[in-house]
């Protein structure tokens, strides 16, 4: 016997668009009629009214049961809409403001030479910035973060696992200024004037290495969620085959977590992509194209958009929003890429 066999009575879809037209009337009625509020709240209160008309209607027709599935479904799906909805108004309003300057202009020219007067000016150097500076902080956090996570998993016991564990919940909230502070004392402060003849050195190197900071806790702390996920058995089966554990690690824990540790590492990519405070404090900002990431300011496209926003030229505002869309953009595109290549395993072929 099937739910829908077991009352042969059923709320028919114009009987719940009506009770929702009425409900929305009455709402607009009371809120724009006593002059007590807007759209919004005729919209909350419209769905109040049809939840509690619905509810009554479906208990007359359906009982008391059903009425009460359908009303909870029905706030179920009204909570998913409403998460929804601010997620649709950014990129609606990034997509409808960020096409005025998408043009080849804008990512084949820099701001070098560019005055508040005139219209031309592009972020190429804001994303050969970003390009590299998140490429190398990849590359650096990546690797600790996993062997850091393998650690906690599979050797870490005792007080010195309990106290790596402790601090990278800590990392895990510090503010990126804090990042870029310890950054700017320890690297640009201290180790830079040693190789550049006793003076400080701001490069997009020592923004990478602030951006490594952030992102290294949350690779941890994903990675290590992941590999706990992984079968038992799995490692039972291969020790009793005589394998080792770190080729049991390397071969059949990693390649099952990898889907998870590629999720984790886009997340982190995403946080670093776009960090303004590190950057600005360490790499300083550059209006030119600075191709070498160890020597000189260089620029990142989210303190291009910083920049921008707070530019006077009536010309900047559109420089900004473009510069975000392609910021969204660029991290859209890296995380579908890594997604493809991390959709088939080496247990999975």
């Amino acid at each position: 016997m099937t739910p829908e066999n077991i009352r042969s009575q059923r709320l028919s879809l114009g009987a719940n668009l009506g009770v929702a037209l009425v409900a929305l009337a009455l709402a607009a009625i009371v809120v724009l009629g006593l002059d007590i509020g807007g759209w919004v709240l005729v919209a909350v209160l419209g769905l109040v009214l049809y939840l509690g008309g619905l509810l009554f209607i479906a208990g007359r027709v359906e009982g008391k049961r059903a009425a009460r599935d359908r009303m909870w479904k029905t706030l179920i799906y009204s909570a998913c809409i409403l998460a929804v909805l601010p997620l649709a108004s950014v990129v609606w309003t990034l997509i409808s403001k960020g096409v005025e300057r998408l043009d080849a202009t804008f990512f084949t020219t820099s701001m070098n030479n560019i005055g508040a007067r005139d219209p031309g000016g592009g972020a190429y150097h804001a994303i050969i910035g970003t390009l590299e500076q998140v490429g190398i902080a990849t590359l650096l956090a990546v690797p600790l973060g996993v062997m850091g996570a393998v650690y906690l998993v599979e050797y870490g016991r005792g007080r010195f696992a309990l106290t790596v564990r402790f601090f990278v919940d800590v990392m895990t909230g510090i503010p990126s200024i804090v990042a870029g502070l310890f950054i700017l004392s320890f690297w640009v402060l201290i180790v830079s004037p040693v190789f550049n003849d006793g003076r400080p050195q701001y490069s997009g190197f020592a923004a990478a290495l602030a951006l490594a900071v952030l992102m290294l806790p949350t690779i941890v702390r994903s990675t290590e969620e992941m590999l706990r996920l992984v079968p038992g058995p799995l490692r039972e089966g291969s020790y009793a085959l005589g394998v080792p554990q770190w080729k049991t690690i390397l071969k059949i824990v990693l390649p099952t977590a990898l889907p998870g540790i590629v999720t984790g590492v886009m997340l982190a990519i995403a946080r670093a992509a776009g960090e303004t405070a590190p950057v600005l404090l360490v790499a300083g900002g550059a209006s030119a194209i600075n191709f070498n990431p160890f020597s000189g300011n260089q620029m990142s496209l989210s303190l291009f958009v910083f920049q921008q926003a707070g530019d006077a030229s009536k010309y900047a505002p559109a420089r900004a929003w473009t510069a975000a869309l392609t910021l969204v953009a660029l991290v859209l595109v890296l995380t579908i890429a890594a997604k493809l290549l991390a959709r088939r395993n080496q247990l999975t072929r």
